[in-house]
């Protein structure tokens, strides 16, 4: 049996209804697959706002390490949008990683901008700001934005 890590899409969880069933259609073919949430998202701890690129790849090393001393290492790292470019990253401080497997990952970090360039003066400004995704709110500082610039797939 080979083990995987799954990372949700920016903004998402772990029970989002493709990861729940990406994961069960591996796991029927001999693949247990590890789900987690994101800091500050879902049934995580810590706050959204503080979190950003950097932290999540941070999070993906955690559960790796957590997998391996309580499980076995994971081989499979695959990430969804944002966190696909995260499990890019963080495979390379994984040693067990053998695959990364990415679903509409950007080739740049900074690519979700997008999801709230209507705030970026506001975050400028003031040093945070809240937009809304998918009728759910959340607040994005200044640093999730130096983070996001300072990186290059």
């Amino acid at each position: 049996m080979s083990y995987a890590l799954f990372a949700h899409f920016f903004t998402g969880n772990k029970n989002f209804t493709a990861v729940r069933n990406i994961s069960r259609a591996l796991t029927q073919n001999n693949i247990a697959v590890m789900r987690f949430d994101f800091t500050g998202l879902g049934k995580s701890e810590g706050k959204f706002e503080d979190t950003n690129f950097t932290s999540n790849v941070d999070d993906l090393i955690s559960v790796a390490e957590f997998l391996t001393k309580n499980h076995h290492a994971p081989k499979i790292m695959i990430g969804h949008s944002l966190s696909g470019a995260a499990a890019i990253y963080a495979a390379n401080a994984i040693d067990s990683i053998e695959t990364v497997a990415t679903i509409a990952a950007p080739s740049n970090p900074s690519h979700v901008e997008h999801l709230f360039d209507e705030h970026i003066d506001e975050i400028e400004l003031d040093g945070e700001a809240i937009f809304d995704i998918a009728g759910r709110k959340f607040t994005i500082k200044k640093q999730f934005l130096e983070d996001i610039h300072d990186q290059d797939l």
